[in-house]
């Protein structure tokens, strides 16, 4: 069974990009933080990527919604404006955050270091 990734992010181009890097994932796709938290309730995805900045619900809403729902979620945060949110978004339980423009080695690497952690529970 192939893991699944929900990303949420407003911008379709990035979403593309990264439905490209996560080729061999079971991609799902949200565009803003009140669809995230509905999908992710709906598929219980393996991992979330999670844009900060997003119509609807932000990204650091979204995250506590989801964490509300299962406190295990595995969340991490994606963001052109990594400095100045990164810390927020710690803080409302993303395991991390990765700077825009993200990479495919960065993406992969974050996903499989939490995915492999927490199997292994």
């Amino acid at each position: 069974m192939s893991m699944k990734v929900l990303i949420a992010e407003d911008d379709p181009i990035v979403r593309e990009i990264l439905k490209a890097i996560l080729k061999d994932y079971n991609v799902i796709e949200a565009s803003d933080g009140k669809e995230a938290v509905t999908l992710f309730k709906w598929h219980k995805p393996d991992v979330v990527l999670m844009d900060i900045y997003m119509p609807e619900m932000d990204g650091i809403e979204a995250t506590k919604e989801i964490l509300k729902y299962d406190e295990n979620a595995v969340i991490i945060g994606i963001t052109a404006f990594a400095p100045t949110k990164r810390e927020e978004m710690l803080k409302a339980g993303a395991k991390e955050v990765l700077a825009k423009p993200l990479n495919k080695s960065q993406v992969i690497n974050a996903i499989e270091k939490y995915v492999v952690k927490y199997a292994n529970k």
